[in-house]
């Protein structure tokens, strides 16, 4: 049996590269991919713990995991008067690692960018 037609919604390619533009700007803070990367590696953790292996404020650990969270990079759930920070998904880990792959294949090329590298900081 051939399986029906099924209607496909023509896809807005603006609006999937504004999409698109909005994970990278999520992604484009160094704390919040130190958090991402420390979730990566060890799992699941309050912003206490957070704060203390990153070196970072409380307020700034507190204000980078909510962002993380409103764009669905991560997952919270409270426990007791803490909340407990973890991977939305699979999805952001192979994001990270593509990345990561991607950084080695650049080498400097990013860094060393004139318009987006470590200069224009």
């Amino acid at each position: 049996m051939n399986a029906p037609d099924v209607d496909v919604l023509p896809v807005d390619e603006t609006a999937a590269l504004s999409a698109a533009a909005c994970l990278f700007r999520s992604l484009g803070d160094p704390s919040r991919l130190a958090i991402l990367q420390h979730l990566a590696a060890t799992g699941e953790h309050r912003v206490r713990e957070l704060t203390e292996h990153l070196g970072l404020a409380q307020s700034t650990v507190s204000k980078h995991c909510r962002c993380l969270a409103d764009c669905g990079l991560v997952r919270s759930r409270t426990e007791g008067r803490a909340t407990v920070y973890s991977l939305a998904g699979p999805e952001v880990l192979a994001l990270l690692s593509a990345a990561e792959g991607l950084l080695a294949t650049t080498g400097d090329a990013v860094v060393l960018c004139p318009a987006y590298g470590e200069a224009t900081r």
